[in-house]
């Protein structure tokens, strides 16, 4: 299915180092005299969720559009972004949040920390993407799903010589120690996908399903890409992760050793997503900079990475995933919802799993 007509049918889906022109990252450049850029139009701070090679891939066109600004980028899993963001919350320090999950920024804009700003062309980006009030504090730019990698070389060194393609495939007693999966409390994937299976078991059966996963599970790892690269190197036999990364990981070492799957019942999802951080003087750059961020020209740079974008832009799905990714997702997710119960549902599944954790860096 075309995209841009695929697209329109997710309304029923949803309820709701200094150098000129560089990037470099937010500790150097408040080594550098972070508050002397905090209002100089040539810095930009942003904080982000995305990929790494993601961010240096976007960027290029940013920088030739504006080679005086220095980009300072903050690169962290989202829930390490999302608490550093709460924790600044009275002396920020982004300028903008770029490719955060709108489940996050929902919890932004709860505690008043967003400043409502609509982009040049936010016209064109889909109504399920962007903010209901008339003046969006967010803006949506593609949608990420939950899926895992499967390391069939280290399965076969266990005597297993199938895929799981389910989540209940996932509880079979032959996984146990076998799967890494991505920390809801410090991942933006590992959230989407927990708040999945609430919403597709119900919640006292989804609750009773992640107990019986994580029998199965070696280790919660504080990245959503993380599970997909060691699953990859050969550590563990199956990574819960996300889509783009468990196709890349794949693609890195051969679909001989590692198996893409994107559940048969459905992934959890969420939304990548832009917003103004509320200061006492906003940015011009900073309105550029959003401005930019859902242009034509990359939003055509995000649909060559995921299925799903804010527009209707090309018609080409992303080898591996499926051709028609609407239906790989799991209806009814009340985004709104999950940012009010974010607290609640991270506060109960760090009191049931949090023992095998891994360390924080």
């Amino acid at each position: 299915m075309k995209k841009r007509f695929a697209l329109l049918a997710m309304a029923a889906v949803m309820a709701m180092g200094t150098l000129t022109g560089c990037v470099t990252t937010q500790s150097e450049a408040q080594a550098a005299g972070g508050d002397a850029a905090s209002e100089d139009e040539s810095v930009l701070n942003v904080y982000t969720a995305l990929e790494d090679e993601q961010v240096t891939d976007y960027l290029e066109e940013f920088k030739e559009l504006h080679p005086d600004v220095t980009v300072n980028v903050t690169r962290e899993s989202t829930g390490v972004i999302t608490s550093r963001l709460l924790a600044e919350k009275d002396n920020p320090v982004a300028d903008v949040v770029w490719g955060l999950s709108a489940t996050s920024l929902l919890v932004l804009k709860q505690e008043g920390m967003l400043e409502p700003y609509a982009p040049e062309g936010v016209d064109r980006i889909l109504p399920q993407f962007k903010d209901t009030d008339e003046t969006p504090s967010w803006v949506g730019i593609d949608a990420w799903e939950t899926a895992w990698i499967v390391n069939k070389e280290v399965l076969k060194s266990h005597g297993i010589d199938t895929v799981p393609t389910s989540y209940q495939d996932l509880l079979d007693p032959k996984y146990e120690g076998l799967i890494a999966m991505s920390n809801p409390a410090s991942s933006g994937t590992g959230l989407l996908t927990v708040n999945g299976i609430l919403t597709l078991y119900g919640e006292e059966e989804g609750w009773n399903y992640l107990d019986e996963l994580d029998k199965n599970v070696a280790v919660y790892m504080h990245s959503g890409s993380q599970p997909a690269k060691e699953t990859a190197a050969g550590e563990y036999g199956i990574g819960i992760s996300f889509g783009y990364r468990c196709l890349q990981s794949a693609e890195e070492v051969g679909s001989d050793i590692c198996e893409a799957v994107f559940p048969e019942e459905g992934s959890g999802w969420d939304m990548e997503a832009n917003a103004l951080v509320k200061k006492d003087n906003e940015k011009d750059i900073a309105k550029e900079f959003l401005d930019w961020a859902i242009s034509d020209n990359i939003m055509t740079k995000y649909a060559t990475n995921y299925p799903i974008v804010a527009i209707g832009v090309g018609d080409d799905i992303p080898e591996g995933y499926s051709s028609n990714p609407l239906d790989q997702l799991i209806p009814d997710i009340d985004f709104n919802e999950a940012a009010a119960n974010r607290e609640s549902i991270l506060n109960e599944w760090s009191e049931r799993y949090d023992a095998k954790s891994a360390p924080e860096e």
